[in-house]
């Protein structure tokens, strides 16, 4: 057998396996999410009642200007330092203008650590109209937990950020503008647009790049190349954990999410533009915390393949978008 030969025999090899392997996804994958909510993830605790309390939904009328939702994973060490911030800028905000209305709401994704502890802590300190706290029956991932922590909203405009307080709490004033300039000539009501506004560390990347191995540069430019290639165009940063959202689209995108942890912000992203929502990208500023659960190198080709697996689902028709939530 020549080498010509050979190689057409491994390319048609390739090809089957590839149809069969798409066949097999097709088969397999759930249309559309679903989304498992135990009883006891339906209460948030009244500390100053000492009782048990349902949460809202995201489909009723929204109550508060501006929902937080922190998801939190072991963060029992990390969660203090951003919550005094957090805190510290929502009250100042609140003392310049009585018409600002806020809740903070902490998602404890099944952590084995004392992160619902520390997050009733500040429920008792502020009061549980301010903070809530979420406790998951088990671990869901980022994206289940920043799903669930929405759906239980009671904002206007949503941000989830994350529990390690990287993206320091006043850039939200940045975002905020961003996302009433795209729903300026949109609608009156703030809470029925459509629009996404997401913090942004790309300006950082080179200096970034100065302290990073050759191999580690690599495997970024890399997965920011997947990223454009098979989901998202124009967002340079998807992985920011600093995103400002309207409630509307907030019940559009994360009713449609099947990716529940690393990868669910370029899903979220990808079914944003899929969908014709506006989205725009916002740099902030940014530090560097220890105490990180990614491991960068697995995390990144974990992540890679994610990307693989949402471009083949939603080609295939496996997924589909689901649109808004009509019912709790």
């Amino acid at each position: 057998m020549d080498f010509i030969t050979l190689l057409s025999y491994l390319l048609g090899a390739a090809v089957v396996a590839f149809i069969i392997l798409c066949i097999a996804i097709y088969i397999i994958s759930e249309t559309y999410p679903k989304i498992q909510v135990y009883d006891s993830e339906k209460f948030f605790k009244n500390v100053s009642e000492g009782k048990e309390v349902e949460f809202p939904s995201i489909t009723d009328q929204p109550t508060k200007s501006l929902s937080v939702i922190i998801p939190a994973y072991n963060e029992e060490n990390r969660l203090p330092i951003m919550l005094e911030e957090c805190m510290g800028y929502l009250e100042k905000r609140r003392e310049n203008d009585v018409s600002f209305e806020y809740e903070v709401i902490i998602v404890d994704d099944g952590s084995r650590d004392k992160t619902t502890e520390v997050g009733l802590s500040y429920s008792k300190k502020y009061g549980s109209d301010k903070v809530r706290v979420l406790t998951l029956a088990k671990n869901r991932g980022k994206g289940g937990a920043v799903r669930l922590g929405m759906f239980r909203a009671r904002g206007r405009l949503l941000l989830f950020a994350d529990a390690d307080g990287a993206t320091t709490f006043s850039e939200l004033n940045k975002v905020e503008a961003s996302i009433k300039t795209l729903c300026k000539a949109e609608v009156r009501d703030i809470s029925e647009a459509l629009a996404v506004s997401c913090g942004s560390r790309a300006h950082l990347e080179e200096d970034s790049v100065a302290t990073r191995s050759a191999f580690r540069t690599v495997l970024m430019y890399g997965f920011h190349f997947l990223v454009w290639l098979l989901a998202v165009r124009g967002v340079r940063d998807t992985q920011c954990g600093f995103k400002l959202i309207t409630r509307r689209a907030a019940r559009v995108l994360f009713n449609s999410l099947h990716v529940e942890r690393w990868a669910f912000d370029v899903e979220m992203l990808f079914l944003a533009q899929s969908l014709g929502i506006p989205v725009d990208e916002v740099a902030v500023e940014w530090n560097e915390i220890e105490g990180t659960k990614m491991t960068p190198v697995l995390s990144w080709i974990e992540m890679g393949l994610d990307l693989f697996i949402i471009w083949l689902r939603y080609t295939l028709g496996a997924w589909r978008i689901k649109g808004d939530i009509t019912t709790n």
